[in-house]
């Protein structure tokens, strides 16, 4: 028979056990569910003043207090006639923007590799533009990659680096700086049309601003960097956060190469579907990188979130389901 002097006791313990459990519940729902939204109308917050010669003058920051100011690149005005742009299923030209897209599948049952090449050749490095899922920066913000293309009026668009996934690493967006914590391997996109693989802990984001960055990403690794592939690309991962999986293995993946200046390769993975598309490894998408004649090449989130989307659809398979999975960003060219 239950002893009644011990029955306060145990209720205490009950008690301290649920509120543990819900407090635990709660710093889950914290981490993974609950929107931190840090900036909205993200859009609407104005970039560089992009001169001629390719610089940028300071910009509106989340971490600075520069004035804003309006982006200014317009082309010279011409007499000419535009060429009215040209597009099908797997092409897009018009006078700025060439985007060629080849679906390539080798291999047999088990070993069938499925994956989509985008050739895009731009005039203008401010073409190749992010956006940030309903238009937020911040935590746990996230919508399908074709939701935000549609959005924002994008002909082309991959998933991006799942900033909102994490609270570090450099992020610089269209000239603006959003975060600045130093982390890991970073990608830059210069306003001269080149992109470099660099080291975030060896640098600031004003001082990339100052060199000319339009762009960044943070994740990685580094897939080429000088036309040869890194030794650790078989051992390498991204993060060790809690709910952080490891980027090894056969994987569904997207990933962005450069041949020449303005002239990009962005390939995406699918995976995790036998017979369609078993994923590849990240040795494997360096060397598809390589093949297309990229000097520097770059892995982006993967798995669920791996995404291409061309005029409204989505081309890839995601996951074997044709399901995407929510993202926090996107990398786009508009019309």
């Amino acid at each position: 028979m239950l002893n009644k002097s011990k029955i306060p006791t145990i209720r205490i313990v009950i008690t301290a056990v649920v509120l543990i459990l819900c407090g635990i519940a709660y710093l889950l729902a914290d981490r993974y569910l609950i929107d931190h939204i840090e900036m909205v109308e993200v859009s609407a917050s104005s970039a560089a003043t992009v001169t001629a010669a390719g610089q940028s003058e300071p910009v509106n920051s989340l971490v600075s207090s520069s004035t804003n100011l309006q982006l200014s690149n317009q082309s010279e005005e011409t007499t000419t006639a535009t060429p009215s742009p040209y597009s099908d299923d797997w092409n897009y030209t018009s006078d700025g923007i060439s985007i060629s897209i080849e679906k390539v599948t080798i291999g047999s049952s088990r070993t069938t590799l499925t994956y989509f090449v985008a050739d895009v050749v731009i005039s203008d490095a401010t073409q190749l533009t992010s956006a940030f899922a309903y238009d937020q920066f911040g935590r746990n913000i996230i919508d399908y990659t074709s939701s935000i293309a549609e959005q924002n009026d994008a002909i082309f668009a991959v998933n991006g680096d799942y900033y909102g996934f994490r609270t570090d690493g450099i992020i610089i967006r269209n000239g603006i700086i959003y975060r600045d914590e130093p982390a890991r391997t970073g990608l830059a996109f210069y306003l001269d049309g080149t992109m470099k693989i660099y080291d975030e802990t060896q640098t600031t984001a004003e001082e990339l601003l100052a060199d000319g960055v339009w762009n960044t990403l943070s994740f990685g690794p580094a897939l080429l960097v000088n036309g040869e592939s890194p030794a650790n690309l078989t051992t390498v991962e991204v993060d060790h956060n809690f709910g952080n999986h490891s980027i090894q293995g056969n994987q569904p993946r997207t990933g962005i190469g450069i041949i020449d200046a303005n002239h990009f390769v962005f390939i995406v993975v699918d995976g995790r579907s036998t017979g369609y598309s078993r994923g590849a490894t990240l040795t494997e998408l360096a060397q598809m990188f390589k093949d297309r004649g990229c000097t520097q090449a770059y892995n982006i989130d993967g798995g669920g979130s791996s995404t291409m989307v061309f005029n409204g659809r989505v081309v890839n398979n995601p996951l074997g389901r044709n399901k995407e999975r929510g993202t926090s960003d996107i990398l786009l060219l508009g019309s």
